[in-house]
Order: C-alpha cells, then structure tokens, then sequence
C-alpha cells in the first residue's frame, strides 16, 4: 500500500535513512497538536513546527483532508523531518501508507478508517496506532485491539470537524479512564479555560487545533495551553 505516484522530496524535506530505522516509538503525554492546513489557512506549518518544538510540544499529527496523495505525502515528508530532527514524534491521520512512506512514528485511525490489525500488518509492532472513539464500547474495542493511545471526545462542543460525534463530556472521560489501560487523547473544543480540568479527569494528552492554529499569536497560545495544563 503506496501513495500514488508521490513527488520525491530531496534530503532536506523528508527523514533521513538514519531516522527512518524503525523504533519503539515512546507516547509522550502533553499537549497533542493537530496539524490541519485547512484550519492554518496562510499560517507556515514548518515554522509553527519549530515554534510549538521550542515551547515544548512533542507530539504532532498531520490531519489533511485531500484526494491528492502525493500532495498529502510532499507535506508529511516535509513535516516527519522537521518534528523528528526537534526530538518530537510524528503521526499521520488516516493515510497508513503515507505514514508508512515518509518513515512517520505512527498513525491514527477513525471509525471507518482501515482496520486497526491491518493497520498493524502495514506498519509493524514498533510504531504507533492510535485509534478516534466516541463511546465506551469503541474505547474499550480500541484498548483490547491493541491501540497505542486512543483518542476520545468531543469532551466539549467543537466547530472543526465537518460531522461532529456527540459531545462526551467530563463525565465521559472520567467513566473512560476508569476503564482503559492506554493513554487517552482527549479532543474536542479545549482550550485554556478548561485544559485543566481536562486532565484531572484522566486524559494523558490533550489535543487541540483551532486554539493554536486560529490564534493571533499560536506560540503564546501553545504557552498558554502548556501552562493550563500543569494548573
């Protein structure tokens, strides 16, 4: 499983043969940015990288929603060697083979996105796999599955997805970790006003989009967001 016909992106935009040696990825809890294009609108996703790297954040999903392979694969490519040469890990939304690709950490499955065990065939035992949930059952599925981490919400009303699952809330997330082993992502309408009380309710990280790539100022807000989170 292959991105069609994908650029090839010279030494400087893509992990190295040396980065791309496969490791056990280790899941770094803190704040999970989600890095969507469609949300950044002119804002230089490179730099915010290298912004959000120097504050702190160490983990980073590229979420793009596009029929274009290979122009999902140019900007993954570009994004793993940034993050990677940072000390950060790197995941990428629904495209396995895109993950696979550019030598990226992980990826991360919704609903209807590949199976999970297929997913693990493809990118083997050292890499991560984490899975979206909206309920318990899929929790609990995602857990027993084998998931890395999952991610669970929306805890609070959000306007970034397009289809929006019901809102979770505290309650759902606290009943959530009561019951799953891996870390949880909590997602969904965060911001600095209730980060806290996001993870005294169990979430190991929490991600977030439009607070930092809608924001005036994203590496304040990202500071701000960090500094929430440790109350």
């Amino acid at each position: 499983m292959r991105p069609l016909h994908p650029p090839a992106p010279d030494d400087s935009t893509r992990c190295n043969r040396e980065q791309r040696v496969p490791r056990r990825v280790h899941f770094p809890a803190g704040l999970y940015l989600i890095l969507d294009p469609a949300v950044a609108s002119s804002l230089s996703l490179t730099d915010l990288v290298k912004a959000a790297l120097t504050t702190g954040v160490r983990l980073f999903q590229l979420r793009m929603k596009t029929p274009h392979a290979g122009e999902f694969y140019d900007l993954a490519a570009q994004l793993c060697a940034v993050v990677r040469a940072g000390g950060g890990t790197f995941i990428v939304n629904d495209r396995v083979d895109v993950a696979q690709a550019v030598g990226a950490d992980g990826a991360h499955l919704g609903q209807e996105d590949l199976p999970l065990a297929d997913a693990r065939v493809i990118l083997g035992p050292d890499k991560l796999i984490g899975i979206s949930t909206h309920t318990m059952n899929q929790a609990l599925d995602a857990d027993a599955g084998g998931a890395d981490y999952i991610g669970f919400g929306p805890i609070f009303p959000t306007s970034t997805k397009e289809h929006r699952d019901p809102v979770v809330g505290i309650a759902g997330l606290r009943e959530v970790r009561a019951k799953v082993r891996v870390p949880i992502v909590a997602i969904g309408g965060i911001t600095t006003k209730n980060v806290r009380e996001v993870v005294a309710a169990g979430a190991d990280c929490c991600a977030v989009v439009s607070a930092v790539l809608a924001a005036p100022d994203p590496q304040a807000a990202i500071t701000e967001l960090i500094k929430a989170m440790r109350g």
